[in-house]
Order: structure tokens, then C-alpha cells, then sequence
């Protein structure tokens, strides 16, 4: 992470300040002189929502908190201003700055993690990495209802959210299905979960037939990591189970993907299998009671002599039996066997994310995320309060049984592609032929890796999912 955050001890008159109020005639002008003061007020007179006053040694922003939009909106508003800002500090080479809340620790938060995560960088294969690098590193925080913890649950995040961008950046040159798991390994040895990894031996003693036959075209074999983070005090009997799709680089296998604006991006396949492994290292790292366990089938998929071919029956872990139509329909055929694993812990919740389709990136574009499954109404209103208080917001899907007969096959159990109609919908409904325990599906296809600068989720690998996902956990817990 390229920035983190800390308490201000004190503000001198060398920190560049960041000032929140919502009433434009009550505003602190301790640290203005009269005239500064006198244009702030014209300023916010005319409606500005954001004031610079460029000091000698600093520049003191005055931040108006917008009042009329709802409070998620709200702090939308504030995190994409606190990335706007981040980019004023890095232009004067700014290395901390200092934020005051008046009352307004919420919009505060969101806006420290705009700028955070706003500020966020992949620059591993630069030459040049100290000049291409932004100058602010620390974000210091002024607030008296701002508290140590709420501090180190910001750094938590946004750490595990910038290393799933890391993740995802990564080329396939490095992040093959071994290094993936290696990776995690690492992430549990630091923030205190176990980390199993199946080899390619294991997989095949399993008979874990999706995983290998998505393998079968590549010299690099497959993994499957399970994670586990099961606290002393725990609050929940049954686990909650995260399934995430890691397919390292997907060139669609003998079903070739066109390279442009398709196979050149396709290193974000894994992007689901990052946001299981980056989860679970915060839920870690900050000592929620909640027993979690997560599950990542990894591989590459190419189109090798060995490759599996459109036409291909193969047996799955779970028994059932798949007549394969497209050989890039492949995160499906992995998952499926992570899906049928999962039965074994008898969980409370099991929820799977995946780039899987490309209907659903159509249906929706990066804007939210593909939701569909078989839990209660409850549960989805708490997932998606989550969603929307992160503003990683839930499209859900009908998830109808009448989606099945597009599956069905002539020869086997089914097949794994249903046609042209609601590809997004039987691609979960195939997913769903695998459990048998209360179940969500997320497709982040459009939302995962995005290809112009959107705003704090900023280029290429956006972390989406994390904090989602941290922020329902944090709610179990403080319930």
C-alpha cells in the first residue's frame, strides 16, 4: 500500500490541511488569515463544494459534505474528492497531510480511503520507480470521535484492497497457478490464518475433474488452496465459506479468445480468487470473530495438443457429468469442483466470486457487481447494505429454475454454456447444480479490471470485492 493512515498528534503550520464542514457560515478559519477567510466564504457563496486557499508552506482545502444526497451517496461523494485531492498533494510533492472532521467522522473515513486507495500505484516492473512514484505516504487523521480502532480498521482495508490490485496486475509471466498459492501462503503466515495447498498429485487423487480438465493444456499444473481463519472466540457454529475463480491467464483454451480488448487483459481472471485470499488476510489482521474459510482453484488455460476440446465429457469432483460446448467457459468448471468441496464444512453461507461472463459485464457494464443465489431476505438486505455503503453495488439476477433447461445436454448431466440467452443466469445456474447449502454468486466480470481511470478504483485492477465483503464480516461481528 502506497500510503497509510495515523492519529495527528498535533497540526503545525507546515501540514497541508483538508477541513470538513456542511455549513457553509460555520466553518473553521483558525488556520486562515482574514482575507483567506473572506474568500473562502465568496467561494462557497457561489456553490463550491471544494475550496483551495495555496499558502506559502501548504494549501488548506475546505471540503463542503454534500447534505441532500443519502448518506451512501455521501460518501461516495467524499471518496472520489479525497482521490481529486490526493492528486493536487502529489502534484506539490506533498508526503502527508492532515484531515478535521467537524462531526463528520463518516464522510471523513470515505474520504481518507478515496485518497488512499486513490493514490495507489503498481510500479514493480518500472525502471524508473522513485520518479514515477507519488509523493504522499501518510494521511494523518485530527479527530476526537474518530477512534484508534476505526484507524486501523481503514489501514486494514485498504491494504487488503491494494493488494488484490497487486495481484491482479501481475502478469501470468509471474503469477502462475503455483505462485498464486505461494502468495497466500504468505498473506496467512503474516496476518495469522492456515493455508493448504493441493498439488497437481493431490487434485488428481481427488478426481477433481473440472480443475484438470481446464489444466490439460497447460505446462504449468494446477493448485488448490484452501485458507482457513478460525478464531478462539468465534460467533459463528458453521463457517462462512469464500470461493474464488483463479484462472491465472484464460486464452479461451481451443475456443481461442480474439487478442484485442479480450485475451490481452485476461491476467485478471484470478480476480476472484485474489478477493478470497485478500479477505481473508483482513478478517485476519483485524481479529474479527468470525470462523471463515476460503477456497481457490487455480490454473491456466490454453490451447495446447492436450487441451480439452468442445465436445469433451468430463466427470466432475461432485460425480456429474459435463458435455463441454466452449473451452472458455472454464472458470465454471473449476469453481464447480471448489463448489462440491465446500459441502464438507456444512456451512452457513457460502458466497463464490469469478470474472465469469462477459453477458454480465454486457448487462451492466463496471458499474456493480452480478449477484444471484438461494439465500434468505435477510441475508441479501445485509449484503446489500454492505455493498452499498462501499458503493460495490449488487444487480441481482433471477435465478429461476426454468434457466436449467438451456443447460441440459444430450449426453451427460448438462453441458456448460447454455447459449446466446442469459449467459450470466446459466452460468450460475450450472454453479448451483454443485450445492447444496444457502449460496451467492458474484459476477465481477465488468467491474474487476477496468481499462480507463475510475476514479479512486483507479486503472486496470480495481480490488472491487474486499471491501465488501470486510464491511459485512465487520457487521456480523458487531452484532
Amino acid at each position: 500500500m502506497n500510503t497509510s493512515f495515523s492519529r495527528a498528534k498535533s497540526v503545525t503550520e507546515n501540514d497541508h490541511l483538508v477541513i470538513f464542514t456542511k455549513d457553509i457560515k460555520k466553518f473553521n478559519t483558525s488556520f486562515l488569515t482574514t482575507a483567506e477567510a473572506d474568500y473562502v466564504k465568496e467561494e462557497l457563496a457561489n456553490e463550491s463544494k471544494q475550496v483551495l486557499v495555496n499558502q506559502y508552506k501548504r494549501v488548506i482545502i475546505l471540503y463542503v459534505v454534500d447534505k441532500n444526497a443519502d448518506k451512501n451517496k455521501v460518501l461516495e461523494l467524499s471518496r472520489k474528492a479525497g482521490d481529486k485531492v490526493a492528486a493536487v498533494l502529489n502534484k506539490r510533492k506533498a508526503k502527508s497531510v492532515t484531515l478535521m472532521d467537524e462531526n463528520l467522522t463518516d464522510e471523513l473515513l470515505a474520504f481518507a480511503e478515496g485518497m488512499c486507495l486513490g493514490n495507489y500505484q503498481f510500479l514493480k516492473y518500472k525502471k524508473d520507480k522513485e520518479k514515477d512514484a507519488n509523493t504522499l505516504s501518510e494521511i494523518k487523521i485530527a479527530s476526537k470521535k474518530i477512534s484508534d480502532k476505526d484507524i486501523s480498521l481503514l489501514n486494514v482495508v485498504c491494504e487488503a484492497t491494494c493488494l488484490t490490485r497487486n495481484l491482479v496486475n501481475e502478469p501470468q509471466s509471474f503469477l502462475t497457478a503455483t505462485q498464486l498459492a505461494k502468495e497466500f501462503q504468505a498473506l496467512g503466515k503474516d496476518a495469522g490464518f492456515t493455508t493448504e495447498v493441493f498439488n497437481k498429485s493431490k487434485i488428481q487423487s481427488m478426481k477433481m475433474g473440472g480443475l484438470l480438465a481446464v489444466n490439460q493444456g497447460s505446462i504449468e499444473p494446477p493448485t488448490f488452496t484452501v485458507m482457513e481463519y478460525k478464531p478462539n472466540r468465534k460467533i459463528n457454529k458453521k463457517p462462512y465459506v469464500l470461493v474464488g475463480k483463479g484462472v491465472v491467464y484464460d486464452t479461451g483454451g481451443l475456443s481461442l479468445k480474439p487478442t484485442l480488448n479480450s485475451m490481452d487483459y485476461m491476467k485478471c481472471d484470478m480476480a476472484g480468487g485474489a478477493i478470497v485470499g485478500a479477505t481473508l488476510y483482513a478478517i485476519a489482521k483485524a481479529k474479527l470473530p468470525i470462523h471463515v474459510i476460503g477456497l481457490v482453484p487455480a490454473t491456466d488455460n490454453r490451447p495446447d495438443g492436450n487441451a480439452y476440446t468442445p465436445g469433451d465429457v468430463v466427470t466432475m469432483y461432485s460425480g456429474l457429468t459435463v458435455e463441454v460446448l466452449n473451452t472458455d467457459a472454464e472458470g465454471r468448471m473449476i469453481l464447480a469442483d471448489a463448489l462440491h468441496y465446500a459441502k464438507q464444512y456444512d456451512p452457513e453461507l457460502v458466497m463464490e466470486f469469478s470474472t465469469l461472463t462477459g453477458a454480465a459485464s454486457v448487462a451492466i457494464g463496471q458499474y456493480g457487481i452480478v449477484s444471484m443465489g438461494t439465500v434468505d431476505s435477510r441475508t441479501k438486505k445485509e449484503l446489500n447494505d454492505s455493498a452499498n455503503h462501499v458503493y460495490e453495488r449488487l444487480v441481482e439476477f433471477p435465478f429461476w429454475e426454468e434457466y436449467d433447461e438451456l443447460i441440459k445436454s444430450d449426453i451427460a448431466d448438462m453441458k456448460n454454456v447454455g447459449g446466446p440467452s442469459a449467459g450470466a443466469i446459466t452460468a450460475g445456474r450450472f454453479l448451483n447444480k454443485f450445492v447444496n447449502y444457502p449460496y451467492m454468486h458474484f459476477d465481477i466480470a465488468g467491474p474487476a479490471f477496468v481499462k480507463s481511470t475510475d476514479s479512486y478504483r483507479g486503472k486496470n485492477a480495481t480490488g472491487i470485492g474486499v471491501r465488501f465483503m470486510f464491511d459485512f464480516f465487520k457487521n456480523k461481528s458487531s452484532k
